[in-house]
């Protein structure tokens, strides 16, 4: 499924520098940020989110998959809010998506589901990819989420 999507604003946790998937090491990096995001109490630390939907954001490609790129992790909140201090925010960009809903045991179904799009026929635009956790990716032994993947076409 394909969907346009307008821009909103994201508070939370920025990688510091960026990351590759060369010898797995964006695995490394991105869940240290998830461990410091838990650890720290980040998602109760922003202040009117819009949602309990926390984002996990893929961006800053320097050209695709095989090269570096930067991650976030965060919430949704008003465009005119801004992030408490000690936090950092990104601002989406009304972009089109190609939605993949992905179900399983976390964290190797979202892996699996990456080896997948890296391996499709997806003209990919890479500018923000996100995965959006909700309610029912909870039990991380059956969660479902939606992987949004920015699209050309």
């Amino acid at each position: 499924m394909t969907e346009d999507k307008d821009s909103f604003k994201l508070t939370g946790l920025k990688l510091l520098g960026k990351t590759t998937n060369q010898n797995n090491q964006s695995g490394r990096d991105c869940g240290s940020l998830w461990q410091q995001f838990e650890a720290d109490n980040i998602f109760n630390l922003i202040p009117r989110k819009l949602s309990d939907e926390i984002y996990a954001v893929y961006l800053e490609y320097e050209k695709d998959e095989t090269s570096p790129f930067s991650y976030f992790i965060g919430c949704k909140i008003d465009m005119n809010d801004e992030p408490p201090e000690g936090l950092s925010e990104i601002v989406i960009p009304s972009l089109k998506y190609r939605i993949l809903t992905v179900k399983g045991t976390m964290p190797e179904c979202i892996a699996d589901a990456w080896k997948e799009i890296w391996n499709s026929d997806l003209i990919r635009s890479f500018e923000y990819d996100f995965e959006v956790y909700g309610e029912k990716s909870r039990d991380w032994s059956n969660a479902e989420l939606d992987i949004y993947i920015s699209v050309t076409e």
